[in-house]
C-alpha cells in the first residue's frame, strides 16, 4: 500500500552504496542503476576555503565488485516501481492508502476507512511512522540537532572528475553536492545540500516538500568559490530549495510486535551523514526478504531480521550522531580554522585513514567484507 494517490518521480538526489547497490544487483537492476544514476568515483572532502582534507576513490574504483550511484530520489522510484509492477500480481501495489494503525490479527487500517488483513505488514511509512507511533506512543517527534539542510538540484558545468561528490566545510556550515545525471547540452544535474546551525527555535516539520526562499541561507555561502567548485553559482542555480530539520531518532529497544516490524525511516531515522539512510533501507528489506523466505515460520522469520538488523543500524544512528566520517571535517577546522598548507601537519595521515575505514565497517560496506559476504538472494531468485 503506498500513501500518494499517484506514483511520480519527486525529490532532488541520494547516493546508492556499493552494498546496497549489490543488493538492487541481485535482483536484476544493475542496467537500470547504470542508466538512471551516476557511478561516484571519488568523495572529497575539504575545508571553507575548498582545501583537501581527505579524498578517496569510491564504488568499483575502490575495490568493491559493485558501484556506488549518485541518482535522483525520483529515478529511483520509478525503477523499483517498474520493476515491482512486472513482478507482482496486478493490483498488488495499491495507491492512495494512508495507514493510521494496526489492528490485532494484523490488520492494516487506513485513513479511507478501509482495511487488509495479512500474514506479516512490514511498516515502512518513513519518520513519521504511525505504526512506530503506535507501539511507541510516548516517544514524541524526532530529535532535532539545530541544523537545517536546504537541497535542491541545479544544472551546471561538469567539476572534478564529473563523477566526483565533495563535502566541504565542518558541523556548523557544510555543503554537499554531487552529479545524478548527465544533461544533453553537456552540463551535469548536480544535487547539493547546504546545511546551517542556527539559533534555536521550533522548526518546521520534517517534510521534504517545504519550499523556502534561497536567500535565506546564501549570504552565508557568498564566498565559497574554490575556483574548481563555485558553491554561490550552484545556489543560483537551482529552480527550487526545499527546506528540512536535521533529525533523527533514538534507537528502539524492539521493531517487532506480533507479525508486524518496521524497515528503513519508520525503524531507524538517521541523520544524512556518510550517505547511508536509503542504503540502509534497502538492506534492510533483502535482509527481511532473505528471512521470510528461509525461515520455518514468519515469527521465527522476524526475530531473524530484527536480530540481524536493529543493532546494526542503531549502532549507524549512534555514529552519525559523532558526525560519522565526516568527523575530519571538524578536526579541520578545529585545529586550523584559518586554512591550512599541508594536512598532513594538521591531521595524522592515519587518523584520516581511520575515519573512514572505521565508518566502513560500522556501516557495513567495508570493501574485503562485503565483496566476500554470502549472497542475500532467496530461494526461486
Amino acid at each position: 500500500a503506498e500513501a500518494v494517490a499517484e506514483m511520480r518521480p519527486l525529490g532532488v538526489g541520494i547516493n546508492i552504496l556499493p552494498h546496497a547497490v549489490r543488493e538492487l544487483t541481485e535482483l536484476g537492476l544493475a542496467e537500470g542503476l547504470a542508466a538512471t544514476g551516476i557511478e561516484t568515483r571519488e568523495l572529497i572532502y575539504a575545508n571553507r576555503f575548498g582545501q583537501r582534507i581527505w579524498q578517496e576513490d569510491r564504488g568499483r574504483a575502490a575495490g568493491y565488485a559493485w558501484p556506488q550511484y549518485s541518482i535522483h530520489r525520483g529515478g529511483l522510484q520509478m525503477l523499483l516501481l517498474a520493476a515491482a509492477q512486472a513482478r507482482l500480481p496486478a493490483g498488488a501495489i495499491r495507491h492512495g492508502r494512508r495507514l493510521v494503525r494496526i489492528e490485532a490479527g494484523p490488520v492494516a487500517i487506513f485513513a479511507d476507512g478501509s482495511s487488509t488483513a495479512a500474514d506479516v505488514i512490514v511498516a515502512a511509512d518513513g519518520i513519521h511512522s504511525a505504526v512506530r507511533a503506535g507501539c511507541f506512543p510516548d516517544e514524541g517527534p524526532p530529535r532535532w540537532n539545530g541544523c537545517i539542510l536546504w537541497r535542491a538540484t541545479a544544472a551546471a558545468p561538469p567539476y572534478l572528475t564529473g563523477a566526483s561528490m565533495v563535502m566541504a566545510g565542518h558541523q556548523d556550515q557544510k555543503f554537499v553536492c554531487y552529479p545524478i545525471g548527465h544533461l544533453p547540452d553537456g552540463r551535469a544535474l548536480v544535487n547539493w545540500i547546504a546545511e546551517l546551525r542556527v539559533p534555536p527555535h521550533d522548526f518546521p516539520r520534517a517534510d521534504w516538500n517545504r519550499v523556502v526562499d534561497r536567500d535565506t541561507f546564501l549570504p552565508r555561502f557568498a564566498d565559497w568559490d574554490f575556483g574548481w567548485l563555485d558553491v554561490p553559482a550552484l545556489i543560483r542555480a537551482a529552480a527550487a530549495v526545499y527546506e528540512f530539520p536535521m533529525v533523527d531518532r533514538d534507537p528502539l529497544p524492539r521493531w517487532t510486535h506480533g507479525r508486524v516490524t518496521l524497515l528503513g525511516d519508520a525503524a531507524h531515522p538517521m541523520y544524512p551523514i556518510g550517505s547511508n539512510g536509503a542504503s540502509q533501507a534497502i538492506v534492510d528489506a533483502r535482509v527481511l526478504a532473505w528471512h521470510l523466505a528461509t525461515a520455518a515460520t514468519p515469527d521465527a522469520a522476524l526475530a531473524n531480521y530484527e536480530q540481524a538488523r536493529r543493532p546494526a543500524t542503531g549502532a549507524i544512528v549512534l555514529a552519525n550522531r559523532r558526525n560519522g566520517p565526516e568527523r575530519v571535517m571538524q578536526m579541520a577546522q578545529d585545529r586550523a580554522p584559518g586554512g591550512f598548507a599541508d594536512i598532513g601537519a594538521v591531521i595524522p595521515a592515519d587518523a584520516l585513514r581511520a575515519a573512514a575505514a572505521d565508518y566502513k565497517m560500522v556501516a557495513g560496506f567495508e570493501p574485503a567484507a562485503l565483496n566476500a559476504r554470502a549472497s542475500l538472494s532467496a530461494p526461486g531468485e
